[in-house]
């Protein structure tokens, strides 16, 4: 009996060349148990390591077969497979380690998208040098260099082939609805993207991958690459989180539970709980923030970065200075003594 990390049967798209440009997994697995591991080294000569093993009917009956024991559930959708005319993929990975091909890019995504992993929990390294930029059209993927000869015979066809986004990830709900969600504006979420139970995502929301909410959550701004969002977060129209790719640093942005970012705010740190960034203030690193007793005088001017993950903030500007300032429940004094315990 052998165990693997991950395992899933695909669908999907090749280019002409008979390279993979998109995979769907309806059912993917985590963990899966090891009689299924057994069954792909006795029906379709799986042997060990991380693969995508392109299968025909014949293999994916006997796979179903082996399967029938183990896993009715994806015996079932062996079957259904055989007779598909995309190409089918069985891809397993043995362990979480950095992807060697598209179709295992596209199983961590949907590993991702259907909950089973959360954002920051796989290995992605390397995952842009494999995912093709795609032509995502309401015909499916098509490769660029192929598109032109594609639109000219859905014209002569009477017909038209509409190219919706030009890119390297497709959107999330192509693959995956999760349950429980609204998502107003579905191009805005892309494939990866981890998406809690009970969230709200309205039109100007928008979620990219190994990203999301973790529970209930009303998202008008952005959420870029990397960033969580805690249980009962609200991001306000417009607003905006700086993405663990932007501008060079190695922070993780994460905004914690109970928070809000109003209309067309920002944040280059990440948020503790219960924390308030007002409408149009941006907070960075490097911005210097006063910190302000019970009394509203200013006791300490202090970096973005040294209030990363503290609790119970306000983040507020001066409306007369212009000067950024930071409001606590808790006092002054208890706060100073949380920055400089590690001095």
């Amino acid at each position: 009996m052998t165990n693997a990390f991950a395992l899933a049967i695909g669908v999907g798209t090749k280019n002409s060349k008979g390279d993979w440009l998109e995979v769907f997994y309806p059912q993917p697995l985590l963990n899966p148990a090891a009689a299924l591991i057994d069954a792909a080294k006795s029906a379709l000569g799986y042997e060990e390591g991380n693969v995508a093993l392109d299968v025909d009917g014949g293999e994916l009956e006997a796979f179903a077969a082996a399967l029938d024991s183990a896993d009715p559930l994806q015996a079932a959708l062996a079957r259904a497979c055989t007779e598909s005319e995309k190409p089918v993929v069985v891809t397993i990975l043995a362990a979480d380690e950095q992807a060697t091909s598209t179709p295992e890019v596209y199983l961590k995504l949907h590993l991702l998208s259907h909950r089973l992993v959360k954002p920051h929990g796989l290995n992605l390294a390397g995952m842009f040098g494999l995912l093709p930029n795609v032509a995502w059209t309401n015909k499916g993927a098509v490769d660029l260099d192929e598109l032109p000869a594609a639109q000219l015979e859905a014209r002569l066809n009477g017909d038209l082939l509409s190219v919706n986004s030009v890119d390297k990830f497709p959107r999330m709900t192509d693959y995956v609805v999760p349950k429980g969600v609204r998502i107003a504006h579905t191009a805005r979420v892309r494939l990866g993207a981890y998406i809690g139970e009970g969230t709200t995502i309205m039109h100007e929301g928008f979620v990219n991958f190994n990203a999301g909410t973790l529970g209930v959550s009303m998202v008008e701004g952005r959420i870029s690459a990397g960033v969580v969002v805690g249980d009962g977060s609200d991001l306000g129209g417009g607003c905006s989180t700086m993405g663990t790719l932007s501008g060079g640093g190695n922070i993780i942005i994460s905004v914690g539970e109970k928070c809000l970012l109003g209309a067309n705010a920002g944040i280059g740190i990440p948020l503790g709980d219960r924390c308030t960034v007002e409408a149009g203030l941006y907070i960075t690193a490097g911005t210097k923030i006063q910190v302000l007793d019970d009394q509203k005088n200013v006791v300490e001017v202090v970096k973005g970065r040294d209030l990363a993950g503290k609790s119970d903030l306000l983040f507020r500007r001066d409306s007369i200075t212009g000067a950024v300032q930071c409001v606590t429940n808790k006092s002054a004094i208890q706060l100073n003594e949380e920055l400089h315990a590690n001095n």
